[in-house]
């Protein structure tokens, strides 16, 4: 087996509990999972070796965090991330862990309060300190521990797609950034639809802000024209005025990124006032699986999505991974991107402890550039020297089932590029 290639195939045993119930239990609902062989196993390296800045590591155990709001508008968003992060903690100690150490989590709950996740990360960095965190959703609770990780030089792995615009040696992107997705997505529904006209919705934050910053100015160098902008609170649940307003311009595309809990009022809001999605376009940036779960696919079908996954990807490492996530955490459970993005995390991590032979940041973040995962669900991912990956972009329409249809596939990978000259 090579060090720095590992097919995710392995399955867990799993609990049939209510998605709530089960997070509450943590990894303590975990079933004892059998290892393989000894000789498939990880050799361990003495502690001294692979521990040199007092990291919480033993000769058996390594110490990590998982950092995601289990309460709060964003649970429905986040919640998805935390049980694919177990998932995949649990297949790497089933095949013995990192270095021949089993992972241990702590989970900390940013409750959708961005001064919480600095609070908890600081927590999870100097008192616990943990070698990794798996953790945040929205851009603002990223920047909101960034500093944090920076001057504690711990490592966050970040699932969600973003807006782009940054880079730093402590973090590891496992989504999007804006020219994966947001650029992307405008190219192919302008083709596609011929969309000359755009209303752009979004949450109030930093993320959605700057990602419409970023897809008026790509509309207006193509001679189109943005005929709306509108921001509302997390959590908001009252759209009938900006829907009027969308039914007023009749813009060819409704460019959305609300989040959270409050897609669930958006979408539902948008049907009752007659607007069809099957025949008024509408792009989302925001709304994957887990979104639909609450939102209801009869509210949102006919909706375009602009991601790098859905659960519907046909390939064998997909129907792996969502065999084994539907084990572990029930038959009704759904996949979004952020979902398996968050899988991401501590297999990407592992390879690089693995390559650098060592816990210790420093050499984790020398060592993540080329770091290539072949059992990504997505199909294949590739570590950029920027730190962000290597990924597809796809677009995908939504059922009524609350699952997508993949409707467009970019031919390769699209190279990472945080800073896309234009758009700063």
């Amino acid at each position: 087996m090579s060090s720095d290639k590992i097919d995710a195939d392995k399955l867990t045993g799993g609990l049939p509990s209510p998605l709530r119930r089960k997070l509450l239990l943590g990894m303590a609902a975990l079933p004892a999972i059998g290892l393989l062989p000894r000789g498939a196993l990880a050799q361990a390296l003495p502690t001294d070796a692979v521990n040199t800045t007092k990291l919480a590591v033993t000769d058996s155990t390594v110490k990590v965090g998982i950092l995601h709001s289990t309460t709060g508008t964003m649970a429905i968003s986040e919640t998805g991330s935390v049980q694919a992060e177990k998932l995949a903690i649990a297949q790497i100690n089933e095949m013995g862990g990192v270095l021949g150490r089993k992972i241990e989590v702590i989970q900390e709950d940013g409750a959708s309060d961005w001064p919480t996740f600095a609070e908890k990360a600081r927590k999870l960095l100097v008192e616990d300190k943990v070698a990794a965190v798996f953790g945040c959703w929205t851009s603002a609770s990223r920047k909101a521990v960034l500093p944090v990780f920076e001057q504690y030089n711990g490592m966050l792995y970040y699932p969600t797609f973003y807006e782009g615009l940054e880079q730093s040696k402590n973090v590891i992107y496992t989504g999007q950034e804006a020219t994966q997705q947001i650029l992307a997505g405008l190219d192919w529904v302008t083709k596609e639809k011929g969309a000359k006209t755009f209303f752009l919705i979004g949450s109030d934050y930093i993320w959605p802000r700057t990602s419409n910053k970023i897809a008026r100015k790509h509309i207006e160098m193509h001679g189109q024209k943005v005929v709306g902008e509108e921001y509302f609170p997390l959590g908001h649940t009252q759209f009938n005025s900006v829907i009027n307003k969308i039914k007023l311009t009749k813009p060819d595309v409704i460019y959305a990124s609300v989040v959270g809990g409050s897609n669930v009022a958006f979408y539902k809001q948008l049907k009752a006032a007659g607007i069809d999605l099957n025949k008024q376009t509408l792009m989302t940036i925001s709304v994957t699986e887990d979104e639909m779960l609450g939102i209801g696919g009869e509210n949102i079908a006919g909706a375009y999505a602009c991601m790098k996954y859905f659960q519907s990807l046909k390939n064998p490492n997909n129907e792996k991974f969502v065999a084994a996530f539907k084990k572990m955490w029930g038959g009704e459970s759904v996949i979004g991107d952020v979902t398996q993005a968050g899988y991401l995390g501590p297999w990407l991590w592992k390879l690089t402890a693995e390559k650098a032979k060592s816990f210790d940041i420093d050499k984790i973040a020398a060592a993540s550039a080329g770091i290539e995962f072949t059992g990504a669900p997505e199909g294949y991912v590739r570590v950029h020297e920027n730190h962000h990956l290597w990924s597809k972009t796809r677009v995908g329409r939504a059922r009524t089932d609350g699952q997508f249809d993949v409707v467009f596939e970019t031919a390769d990978l699209i190279e990472p590029n945080p800073f896309p000259k234009g758009y700063q």
